[in-house]
């Protein structure tokens, strides 16, 4: 059962690398044509959002632009020990930012992480590579894990839903 698992995880990742190589403007622009401009998402303190339940989205309400891609991991958090290093971008890592690490997904990225246990939200922008713990594929910020109610557990089940991906890199840079 063990292998199973694994094999099925492999291929899942196969499947999302593949979609994500499809879906990337930069890389591939004539596959996905784009009638307006992509999302702007700005972060605040009040990003933290309940998820509506289907029936309250039937009620005249506008639906939200769809994913690009939707898929469920373990997620864990990071915090002290490595507020105010350097993340794989070059930013100062903030332990209170909205911010989450990804092994695979472009730097830049922008998805919504949801708690699927109390379905809780919250966008965050991937700025860092991690987690480099077998069977987590996203560590968020310790304030992304408070907003979400699995700071004290360590650990979530989560739905990743990826919102945006930058059209290019765009690296900060060090004078």
């Amino acid at each position: 059962m063990h292998m199973r698992a694994k094999t099925l995880f492999g291929l899942q990742s196969v499947f999302l690398a593949m979609a994500l190589l499809v879906l990337t403007p930069s890389v591939n622009p004539t596959t996905v044509p784009r009638t307006s401009a992509p999302p702007k998402v700005e972060m605040s303190l009040q990003d933290t959002v309940k998820f509506p339940s289907e029936s309250s989205a039937s009620h005249g309400k506008k639906a939200a632009k769809q994913p690009l891609a939707v898929w469920q991991c373990i997620t864990g958090w990071y915090g002290q020990d490595f507020d105010g290093r350097s993340t794989a971008n070059g930013e100062t890592y903030d332990m209170y930012g909205i911010t989450a690490a990804h092994p695979t997904l472009p730097l830049g990225s922008v998805v919504r992480v949801v708690n699927t246990r109390n379905h809780r939200s919250q966008i965050v922008r991937i700025n860092d590579r991690g987690p480099y713990v077998e069977g987590r594929e996203l560590d968020v910020s310790y304030e992304v894990a408070r907003r979400l109610g699995f700071d004290g557990t360590g650990l979530a089940k989560v739905r990743v839903e990826l919102l945006e991906v930058p059209s290019r890199s765009n690296p900060v840079r060090h004078n």
